[in-house]
């Protein structure tokens, strides 16, 4: 399995040079579950709205595993013991915590699938990947799980401060030009020390939490949750609802092999952990089966779906509304009837056309876990009791608002 396993590097454009302190680390990125992850865009249907935001889920798990190694660095200098065996194990952890992607990232999260999340499937990978590996990831996924004895390492991986979330923002950021995500991730790191078996942030880094705080909260308005960013998702997760109910008719419909067989099966998280084989045809699956098959649909005799790939063929993309209550569904029958009637739609597609939804941006959840500071004196407290110049418990209120998609003419 394993090649001539030099010191590999990396040439990120965020970190420079990232080098691989493991060989079964190189392996796992050499395999082709992994390589799937440069067909995969990290940020979806971003880049209509920020034309550079075309980087993939490979880079941000490569750039997630470098801060994991520095962190490790940190934290072993501070006299907390990290074994070697557990400094790869975690590394592998964050590497491929994100395997489990489908194309277009959260897109189509539950488009392709029947109620399977990205983590599920992800943990499906590394169980496959496990044996291949003949029982190497085994810590790497009792630290997935949450299930090992030191918890900071499954904090390190997945909290509200995983190096997860510290790559995404600095990278997001960066390639879509949105400066106001930009974090401080090396002070974040240099900052990081435990307690009780919790992951903390020593209290002269406060500032830089609270800065990362207020940075996911601008990235999500900004560039997550963008209206435009919603309307092209909404657009995709639409074609694909369609092409799925007419494949379901037992239609035939152009698609790429892969594509296929999730378009005419019926697959739940059961169907994945029955049948290997459904796992296999996922990891056959990314970005250039879904556009391939939206360009050929432009010209299919369901009018419903070729307008829909036009739209997203040609970015002509719903005209959307975004507000802090409810749409009055008056409002919504009213702009119902003008499109039905403009493109001769029945009450069945309209629902494709004209529709509205909710979305929440919660920065700070203290519900979920906390993010510790570690004071001075020895105590710990949660960032929100912490904070002295800005309001996190406002940051920590999740805020809903509701948008209605309908076409621009």
């Amino acid at each position: 399995m394993s090649k001539l396993n030099k010191k590999k590097i990396f040439n990120d454009p965020i970190y420079g040079f990232i080098t691989i302190n493991h060989t079964i680390i190189f392996d796992l990125i050499e395999h082709p579950y992994f390589q799937r992850l440069r067909r995969i865009k990290q940020l979806g249907l971003t880049h209509l709205v920020y034309p550079g935001a075309l980087h993939t889920r490979f880079h941000h798990c490569i750039g997630a595993m470098h801060i994991m190694q520095k962190a490790i660095e940190v934290l072993r200098s501070k006299g907390h013991t990290i074994t070697d065996e557990e400094a790869e194990a975690v590394s592998i952890a964050i590497l491929l915590h994100d395997i489990g992607h489908g194309p277009f990232s959260h897109a189509l999260e539950h488009s392709i699938v029947d109620g399977i999340s990205h983590e599920e499937i992800s943990t499906l990978f590394m169980d496959e990947l496990n044996k291949e590996f003949k029982g190497k990831l085994d810590l790497a996924l009792t630290i997935f799980r949450n299930q090992y004895k030191k918890k900071f390492l499954y904090q390190l991986v997945s909290s509200q401060l995983d190096m997860d979330r510290i790559d995404y923002l600095k990278r997001d950021s960066f390639y879509s030009g949105v400066s106001e995500g930009v974090v401080n991730s090396d002070r974040i790191i240099t900052m990081l020390t435990i307690k009780n078996d919790e992951l903390a942030i020593e209290e002269k880094g406060i500032y830089s939490i609270e800065n990362f705080i207020i940075a996911r909260r601008l990235m999500y308005w900004q560039v997550y949750l963008h209206k435009t960013v919603l309307s092209a998702e909404n657009l995709l997760v639409n074609i694909l609802k369609r092409a799925k109910e007419i494949a379901l008719n037992g239609e035939d419909l152009f698609c790429t092999p892969a594509l296929k067989d999730f378009l005419y099966n019926q697959y739940n998280l059961q169907s994945f952990k029955d049948n290997p084989k459904v796992l296999h045809a996922f990891a056959e699956l990314d970005d250039i089966d879904i556009m391939a098959s939206v360009k050929v649909w432009t010209n299919h005799s369901d009018k419903t779906l070729s307008t829909l790939c036009k739209m997203l063929i040609n970015r002509d993309l719903y005209k959307i509304k975004l507000q802090k209550k409810k749409f009055d569904k008056s409002e919504i029958k009213t702009i119902s009837e003008k499109i039905k009637t403009k493109l001769k739609l029945s009450d069945k597609e309209i629902s494709y056309f004209v529709f509205q939804e909710s979305i929440v941006n919660n920065a700070y959840n203290p519900k979920m876990d906390n993010i510790n500071i570690l004071l001075k004196n020895g105590r710990m407290l949660d960032i929100k009791e912490a904070a002295d110049t800005f309001n996190i418990s406002a940051l920590s209120t999740p805020v809903r608002k509701w948008f209605m998609c309908f076409p621009q003419h």
